[in-house]
């Protein structure tokens, strides 16, 4: 496991560590928060220590234990052939 991941893993989302995890993935802030449904401005707040609304906290969870992955959260771009809106989380029946 990494570094970075541990760190949140251990001390919970803390701006550092969602920085931190971000740049080890090579990520820019657009396309990290976007698959979380956030825009590039607020994850900067995010990553600057503002509060992490519930709904984000979960998916970050979620997403950082490998229980859902890019291809769940239908990231932009991913999502090509699909009637899916990107972004969006579907109902699987």
């Amino acid at each position: 496991m990494e570094q970075a991941q541990q760190a949140i893993q251990k001390e919970g989302f803390t701006p550092d560590a969602l920085r931190e995890y971000r740049k080890t993935q090579r990520e820019n802030q657009s396309r990290f928060w976007s698959r979380f449904g956030v825009t590039q401005s607020r994850g900067s707040r995010f990553e600057m220590g503002t509060e992490i609304p519930p709904s984000v906290a979960i998916l970050l969870k979620l997403y950082l234990e490998g229980v859902i992955t890019d291809s769940d959260l239908c990231i932009p771009g991913s999502c090509q052939g699909s009637e899916e809106k990107p972004g969006r989380l579907t109902r699987m029946d």
